[in-house]
């Protein structure tokens, strides 16, 4: 089968310089959405007509040889758009199917349905029936129930109008006859367009059967056209995946505040709390609850995990039955062995944390490799970077590293060593030792605290300076 993805549009009601096809539904441009409903239709690279914006869509494709781009230089309609497509398709494929790029719920079972129904040379439409038909083309049929034609509603008399199946602009066609319709079409009407509608009506007098396919949601062939439109099918896609979690035992407290921008995979017994957003690839074990106003993305959360609310986790992975947050930060390159506590304004950058050790306050961990049961106090900082480069801190098992602690990379902490708070560490600290690094503390007589122009001028005004 030969797949064309009409893309050409400028999008004018989305008021927005990104073109529409490039406008991100679920994290993802609309066009990505087709292309998946569309992969292993074809054989050979489907083709991408664009026009608006050609370069900036083209761009983020670059290097992907599974679709081909075909150039509308002017939009003069969806029939002069899959004109331009004539040349990049495969003329023995029997079959062509035609779909629109701001339309990005179609599902591979409805396509699958409609190739099967062209199998026998037919030309098949994706239409739906509804209570309000208004701005689509209606399906004219004649007294036995054929498709005779699509009348766009422009064109349409008061009586078409009336009419509630509607065309969704989505149809498989006979390859062999492509061509000749196409040279067939005229503009002769209300937007001065060549209609790619008209060739069902060619399709007729040619005596070419023609049935129609009906998807199972009528969400599924929505169009894009404006901001609204996109917010209304973000949240239905994301009800239909916080639907599916639910169906395989997700426990989801309210699947009207819960997004998914990639893919997740849970265990059993996972519950997600409200507001949390899912980004990339995030694979979670069993017996895992995330608290709410997370964001996780491109993670690996192991089976009794605990994530407490307002954390941000990316690209990190988090090990056996440790607990996060509330308002930690893992960065790309984090990675908790197990058993792990990592608190409140903690973050952790590129560094590996071993087994049962804990990292509970406010502090910075980056580019450290942390061993086992190692107890890291509030307030520590690993200072990573010089302004040039980025050095390594180690810290051996057991160690503890008291409240306050400067850790000056590249430095190394023995295992069994204690550092005590409010240290600055800029060597290396024998296994077993404590090392204290701070000034002496002293008492300076005869100090007096400043005091601010306002305060000596309220202390006049009120009397306290005078010697009466």
């Amino acid at each position: 089968m030969n797949v064309v993805v009409l893309a050409a549009g400028k999008g004018k009601r989305m008021h927005s310089s990104l073109p529409k096809v490039l406008q991100a539904l679920a994290g993802r441009p609309l066009l990505d959405h087709v292309l998946d409903a569309t992969a292993g239709l074809a054989d050979h690279p489907r083709v991408v007509v664009i026009g608006h914006a050609a370069d900036i869509v083209r761009k983020p494709y670059e290097g992907r040889t599974d679709i081909v781009f075909a150039l509308q230089q002017e939009q003069l309609g969806t029939g002069h758009a899959l004109m331009q497509a004539l040349a990049a398709i495969n003329p023995e494929d029997p079959l062509t199917l035609v779909c629109l790029g701001d339309v990005p719920l179609l599902s591979p079972k409805t396509l699958m349905a409609m190739a099967e129904a062209g199998a026998d040379g037919s030309l098949v439409l994706l239409t739906v029936e509804l209570s309000d038909p208004t701005g689509y083309g209606r399906i004219v049929r004649n007294a036995s129930g054929a498709v005779i034609s699509i009348v766009e509603e422009k064109d349409a008399s008061s009586e078409e109008k009336r009419i509630c199946e509607v065309n969704t602009g989505i149809m498989c066609l006979p390859t062999a006859h492509l061509a000749d319709w196409l040279s067939r079409l005229k503009n002769q009407n209300a937007q001065g367009e060549y209609y790619l509608t008209d060739v069902i009506g060619l399709a007729f007098n040619d005596g070419v059967s023609i049935t129609t396919v009906h998807p199972e949601h009528v969400w599924e062939v929505e169009g894009i056209n404006s901001k609204s439109q996109l917010a209304r099918l973000e949240r239905v896609w994301q009800r239909v995946q916080a639907e599916r979690l639910l169906e395989g035992g997700v426990t989801i407290i309210d699947p009207d505040r819960f997004d998914l921008r990639g893919e997740l995979i849970c265990g059993q017994d996972v519950e997600i709390d409200v507001n949390v957003v899912f980004e990339g690839r995030v694979v979670i074990g069993s017996n895992v609850k995330i608290g709410a106003n997370c964001v996780i993305k491109d993670a690996q959360i192991a089976d009794g995990v605990q994530i407490l609310p307002f954390c941000h986790i990316d690209g990190a992975s988090v090990g056996t039955g440790s607990r996060v947050g509330p308002y930690s930060r893992l960065r790309p390159g984090a990675k908790l062995l197990g058993e792990n506590h990592i608190g409140n304004f903690v973050e952790v950058k590129k560094s590996v944390v071993g087994l049962s050790s804990k990292v509970n306050h406010l502090t910075y961990i980056g580019d450290a490799s942390i061993g086992e049961r190692v107890n890291i106090g509030a307030g520590t900082i690993t200072c990573n970077y010089d302004g040039v480069n980025k050095f390594r801190t180690e810290i051996g098992d057991d160690a503890f590293i008291g409240s306050g602690t400067e850790l000056v990379a590249p430095v190394l902490v023995g295992a069994g060593a204690t550092v005590g708070a409010g240290t600055t560490v800029t060597r290396s600290v024998p296994a077993g030792k404590l090392v204290v690094g701070r000034a002496r503390q002293i008492v300076v007589e005869g100090w007096t605290r400043p005091v601010k122009k306002w305060e000596k001028t309220y202390v006049w005004h009120c009397g306290c300076g005078s010697s009466s």
